[in-house]
């Protein structure tokens, strides 16, 4: 059955990201590229004030990259690249999400396919992008400092693992008390535990803030609405199809199993 419900996943994944990348090509792209011209706008104009030419010359490589031709062009990275990584991202997601709903699936009650399929959703949602993004929002890939790349980059996942660790906590602890407190006592306990290690979290981990000043704060704004708005659809998507899946493989096995003892 972990087979199937991993296919039914990755599958679910894909479509997911074949929507999402509808919605970043449409809003998203647009402001990558006006995040480009800015940051080429900003180069030209620090290049104009240097008083040698060395360090002219120096500032005019950084920005056209020593004057080579790059290895994949900005029309490659906006289609092609992209769908591939958006479809590539949403089978692993999709992959990753069939495995904690099979696990999941008669631990939590008596609930159907479609609504646990929801749930998980909503928590992988909430867990890998909209905690994270409180601490560290999205930003155009050309804002920010090129050397801090892997140092922000470690910051974001780390604050993806807290997260996710928080909120397994969270859930085997409501689980371990639901039988003390009862079952909504016990979801409101485990919400505040996971509040709280979200809570510590941003407060312990560095803040981090390389936008400039005279980055245009509408572009900003956009990029992180489409951010959003790509894993809204995504983890929506997912939910909703691999519910839909789920539950007429997992009716057809139960129907199955109803009718072998009476054919017997």
């Amino acid at each position: 059955m972990v087979r199937d419900l991993l296919i039914r996943g990755m599958l679910s994944g894909v479509v997911a990201g074949l929507l999402a990348f509808g919605v970043a090509k449409i809003y998203g792209e647009p402001q990558v590229d006006r995040a480009i011209a800015f940051e080429e706008q900003h180069a030209k104009a620090q290049a104009s004030t240097q008083e040698h030419a060395d360090t002219q010359a120096s500032a005019q490589q950084h920005e056209h990259g020593d004057d080579e031709e790059e290895l994949v062009s900005r029309k490659v990275q906006s289609t092609t690249g992209l769908l591939t990584a958006v479809a590539v991202y949403g089978a692993a997601m999709g992959g990753l999400f069939a495995l904690a709903f099979a696990f999941l699936h008669g631990r939590v009650g008596d609930m159907s396919p479609r609504w646990l399929s929801l749930l998980l959703a909503v928590a992988a949602f909430v867990a890998i992008y909209y905690v994270p993004s409180l601490k560290y929002p999205a930003s155009p890939p050309a804002v920010g400092a090129p050397d801090t790349i892997a140092y922000r980059t470690g910051l974001f996942f780390l604050m993806i693992v807290v997260s996710l660790g928080g909120l397994v906590f969270a859930v085997a602890a409501s689980r371990h008390l639901a039988p003390r407190f009862g079952g909504l006592n016990a979801a409101l306990i485990g919400a505040g535990l996971f509040a709280a290690v979200v809570v510590i979290a941003q407060l312990v981990l560095p803040d981090i803030n390389e936008v400039p000043a005279e980055f245009p704060t509408i572009v900003l704004w956009k990029f992180r609405m489409a951010s959003l708005a790509i894993q809204v659809l995504m983890w929506t998507t997912l939910g909703l199809l691999f519910g839909w899946l789920a539950e007429r493989l997992l009716s057809g096995r139960q129907a199955i199993a109803r009718l072998k003892p009476s054919s017997a």
